[in-house]
């Protein structure tokens, strides 16, 4: 196994290895919505840091879980799945250009004994189902709060959580329909089609996250075209790319240059850069951001006292002064809401209220009001990311071990 090879290597060159991972692997640690959740929900940023270094512990194990036990499976079973024939892997798994997706399940299937069978299989599939509900959950949040509330403003929270239900039901049909495209592609291998994916919708995300915390001149315009072009750039690539089928074992790849000598990992690191250019250009022409915006949004104001004036308010009072009809649908839409739960509901809806976690009006009633100053004050506690001596320097010393353990993996398997 060697982890440094050379920069025209098909499948892992060093260059991607080193830089194009690195892009994803800040997008993933640092905005994914699935680690921000969890993060955000910690106790303070000393549990914070605490859970990520865990979770980077716990990364180190796939090399010996996953990676080690694909290659032996490669070995023990080279028709299977090392694709020694095509025809039998076409039988096997239905693909003619390998079976590397059944190496887990084969060796648990062929070597283990019964009883551990179902356990280990029990296992595999609690893992997927997690993974799923939380990319799931992390989903229809997105498009629940930043994208249904901009088309209805004034939507009650009853609406949003229905529609986040919903989205999720959309969410699980797609992806049950996209199983042909993945089966299809990248030599039918799903950790390579996860990356490729990844590198080509990640990086712009990656370069205006960068940015926005190192940069403050940096604005909504600049961010917003950046995505937009980076978002069509990986399009296009990956329209173009799977638009091709992986050849088969031991076929000529007959696709454009542009794709079987442009790893996707080199892509990463093109689409990264062009979408900073864009966001600086952008940003650079166009209004900056005042300073009272800024304060402990940035790296450098991470420590800022002053307050801060939410952009998103100004924003919003501008609107009301030049509109007033949401005021006036908001209290229709809590009207409407307090007339619909002032009488008791068919046995039906309190079914379906239920099942969707929706609660009565007189459930809603019984949960406490905080006052001004509460609000206030768990802001306050919201915003502080001091740490104590004792947690600091913990997490610090285990920081700095899983960097140095990572290393010498790296160095030992290069």
């Amino acid at each position: 196994m060697n982890l440094m090879r050379s920069i025209s290597d098909g499948n892992y060159p060093w260059t991607g290895m080193m830089f194009g991972l690195t892009i994803s692997s800040v997008w993933y640690w640092c905005s994914d919505q699935v680690i921000v959740q969890r993060a955000l929900a910690a106790k303070n940023l000393s549990h914070a840091k605490g859970g990520c270094i865990l979770a980077g512990y716990l990364k180190v194990l796939p090399l010996y879980l996953l990676v080690f036990p694909g290659m032996i499976a490669r070995i023990l079973f080279p028709n299977e799945v090392g694709c020694a024939d095509p025809d039998v892997c076409y039988k096997l798994c239905g693909s003619r250009s390998g079976c590397t997706n059944i190496a887990y399940p084969w060796l648990v299937l062929e070597l283990m004994p019964h009883a551990a069978r179902g356990l280990m299989m029990a296992v595999m599939m609690s893992a997927l189902m997690s993974s799923l509900t939380s990319i799931f959950n992390s989903s229809s949040t997105i498009f629940t709060v930043d994208i249904w509330t901009r088309i209805r403003k004034n939507a009650s929270e009853m609406e949003q959580l229905i529609v986040g239900r919903l989205f999720v039901i959309i969410l699980v049909v797609v992806g049950i329909l996209w199983i042909p495209v993945i089966q299809a592609s990248k030599g039918s291998e799903l950790f390579v089609y996860i990356q490729s994916i990844t590198s080509y919708l990640a990086p712009p995300v990656c370069a205006v996250y960068v940015l926005a915390i190192f940069w403050k001149r940096i604005n909504e315009p600049g961010a917003f075209w950046a995505l937009m072009v980076g978002l069509v750039v990986g399009l296009i690539r990956f329209a173009w790319e799977f638009s091709y089928s992986s050849p088969a074992c031991g076929e000529e790849d007959t696709r454009p240059n542009i794709i079987t000598n442009m790893h996707y990992l080199h892509f990463g690191i093109l689409l990264f850069f062009i979408t900073a250019i864009v966001a600086v250009v952008v940003s650079l022409l166009t209004k900056p951001i005042a300073d009272k915006h800024l304060h402990r949004l940035t790296f450098w104001t991470r420590y800022s006292e002053e307050d801060r004036i939410d952009i998103s308010e100004v924003e919003e009072s501008n609107d009301v002064k030049h509109d007033t009809q949401p005021h006036t649908e908001r209290n229709g839409t809590k009207e409407t809401d307090q007339l619909s739960h002032s009488t008791k509901l068919p046995w039906w809806k309190q079914v379906i209220n239920f099942v969707c976690g929706i609660k009565t009006e007189e459930e809603q009633a019984q949960e406490p009001v905080l006052t001004q100053d509460e609000i206030r004050e768990l802001e306050k506690k919201g915003n502080d990311i001091s740490e104590s001596t004792r947690a600091k320097w913990i997490g610090n010393i285990n920081a700095i071990i899983l960097m140095t353990a990572a290393a010498f993996l790296w160095g030992f398997y290069a």
